[in-house]
């Protein structure tokens, strides 16, 4: 009996022993461990001190890489999600260091990446006053994110966690910041264990597929004798690459992609005509004013892909497949709507289409393609002279067979690998397509190279986005991370060049660069670097960036009025497509 007793007492003591007490820093980093994540892109400040205080304890599960901007951070945390699928994070601090996120969240807003960002912020009771560093972070970010939320007490910093990671990756994907003031930071509460958000109450992420918006859409399919599908990046998100091909094979559909959903088709494929939009291949724009049924999955119509609305698909049935059901209607009017996942959609409408053969209709891109290879392709890649980006890229691809994850920046040189860099694989392409971001490129590299350590990784950037984000040669020098940096120099901001070559009188305004030696900057940050001015040094030049163990920068100077070709000019439609500079 006393035995007894002695056994209950201790059972009460224990469940009377007061819990282990953590600050709000501590609790953060626990949250983001339960979370799986091992990465993070930051840059410390006095308002997010704390958790990098707390963070010094956490290096054997949580690796931080110090950047040298926040819009590295971002630009990195991008890259990692775009080819990982998970979302990237970043820490940064109050103020300037938030304000510096701005950029990268509406680029990952449009662009549909998910992330979590969490930022520093002053003191709750000097909130409104005008404290040292303080910015109003919530308003100022709320057109820019999925979601955000100011945390002013560390109890509510995990379930803040666990709702933003919920947010930022399911439906359709999307940066969430969560601004933490100082005191949350430094207060104690109690461990507890954490819960991972699994439902919101007012957040339905994932439609529910509708059978009769199915059948309606299979019933239009299997009745065209033209239709056409136009992939976008939602097919990546959802991770239905193989359900888009099995549902090509089975109707003989052809299939074009936007500039975000290149690789969701293996370039090779005998269904993949090419890519759409501005300066997207001949057959797939004209041919869009061509087919009675147009099959949109996981695009938005994006201005650059349609071109002049009032003119774009008018003779066509338009079947839109998407998981946001805002973007259903919103610029281009569909027949049948499909609001639901991409994947779930595709496979659900592959059981219900017949199979089908559309030879004589895909031959016509074909004939499309010989044209623009006459006109356009045969000039970029043979007609000797000055080195073009196009045949810098050709050669990239054939070297790396289409598989190396290449990310590219805004301008002429992103529009000529999306054209010449034959994607074989899935999260490959990362890019800034809406947002249009100049720097974008190199610390979205970075990141990428970081997620995917075993791939080759190869940043595409043109001498002017280059220059906007050079620092972060430093965080790839300090971390060494194995990027190979690929810049086509053409002393210019080219694509603003060619617009103001074709459409305002060759009057250069501003376009012209006077750039430094990269070689010797590259070389100042312990890269391995090479220059390259002659065709006949090319291709050795960029097999021994590929075959390089770590980074390696390489600039090739290519000529200063290389313009791109085909091209739909602003007001014009996309069967409009200017394959030359009029005579």
């Amino acid at each position: 009996m006393d035995a007894l007793l002695t056994k209950t007492k201790i059972i009460k003591e224990a469940a009377t022993e007061p819990k282990k007490k953590i600050s709000g820093s501590e609790t953060l980093l626990q949250c983001l461990v339960e979370e799986n994540v091992k990465t993070i892109f930051g840059y410390p400040g006095g308002a997010i001190m704390p958790i990098y205080d707390a963070l010094y304890s956490y290096a054997d599960q949580l690796t931080h890489i110090l950047v040298r901007h926040e819009q590295g951070a971002i630009h990195a945390a991008q890259g990692f999600a775009r080819v990982s699928g998970e979302p990237g994070v970043v820490f940064a601090t109050s103020g300037p260091g938030a304000t510096n996120l701005v950029t990268g969240l509406a680029d990952a807003l449009i662009d549909s990446t998910p992330l979590v960002c969490i930022t520093g912020q002053v003191f709750a009771h000097l909130l409104g006053t005008d404290a040292f560093q303080e910015t109003d972070v919530i308003n100022t970010t709320i057109p820019v994110t999925k979601w955000n939320v100011q945390v002013t007490e560390a109890k509510d910093i995990a379930p803040a966690i666990a709702k933003a990671f919920y947010i930022a990756k399911t439906g359709r994907p999307g940066p969430v910041l969560v601004d933490i003031t100082k005191n949350a930071q430094n207060e104690l509460i109690e461990e507890m264990e954490y819960k991972k958000c699994e439902s919101i109450r007012t957040y339905k992420p994932k439609p529910v597929l509708q059978l009769s918006e199915i059948e309606a859409a299979a019933e239009l399919i299997n009745g065209a004798k033209r239709p056409y599908i136009l992939a976008g990046q939602g097919i990546l998100l959802s991770g239905a690459c193989q359900e888009l091909v099995a549902f090509s094979e089975k109707t003989g559909i052809p299939v074009a992609n936007t500039l975000l959903g290149l690789g969701a088709i293996p370039a090779d494929h005998p269904n993949y005509v090419g890519y759409l939009g501005m300066h997207g291949n001949y057959g797939p724009n004209v041919n869009t004013n061509e087919c009675d049924v147009l099959i949109a999955i996981g695009m938005r119509f994006d201005d650059r892909v349609t071109g002049n609305v009032s003119k774009y698909a008018r003779q066509a049935k338009i079947v839109h497949i998407d998981i946001d059901k805002a973007e259903i209607n919103k610029i281009i009017k569909a027949d049948v709507a499909v609001c639901a996942d991409a994947k779930e959609a595709l496979q659900s409408l592959t059981q219900k289409c017949k199979a089908g053969h559309h030879e004589a209709w895909i031959s016509t891109f074909r004939e499309f393609k010989k044209l623009e290879h006459e006109k356009v392709i045969r000039n970029e890649l043979e007609a000797g002279g000055e080195l073009r980006m196009s045949e810098v890229i050709h050669l990239l691809s054939e070297l790396t067979n289409g598989e190396a994850i290449v990310v590219t920046d805004v301008g002429q040189h992103q529009m000529v690998t999306s054209r010449y860099y034959a994607y074989k694989k899935s999260r490959t392409n990362v890019t800034s397509g809406g947002a249009g971001t100049m720097g974008f490129a190199l610390p979205a590299a970075m990141g990428a190279k970081v997620a995917k350590p075993k791939q080759q990784v190869i940043a595409v950037i043109g001498d002017g986005g280059y220059q906007m984000t050079i620092q972060e040669l430093g965080t790839i020098m300090q971390y060494g991370i194995g990027v190979k940096i690929l810049v086509l120099n053409n002393n210019f901001l080219g694509m603003v060049r060619q617009w103001q070559q074709l459409f305002h009188g060759k009057r250069y305004s501003f376009t012209e660069m006077q750039n430094p030696d990269f070689v010797k900057i590259a070389e100042a940050y312990s890269i391995k670097a090479n220059k390259v001015t002659e065709r006949e040094k090319l291709k050795d030049a960029l097999k021994e960036m590929l075959e390089a163990n770590s980074s390696y920068f390489l600039e090739v100077v290519v000529g200063k009025e290389d313009n791109v070709f085909p091209m739909v000019p602003a007001g014009a439609g996309v069967s409009e497509v200017m394959l030359e500079i009029p005579k």
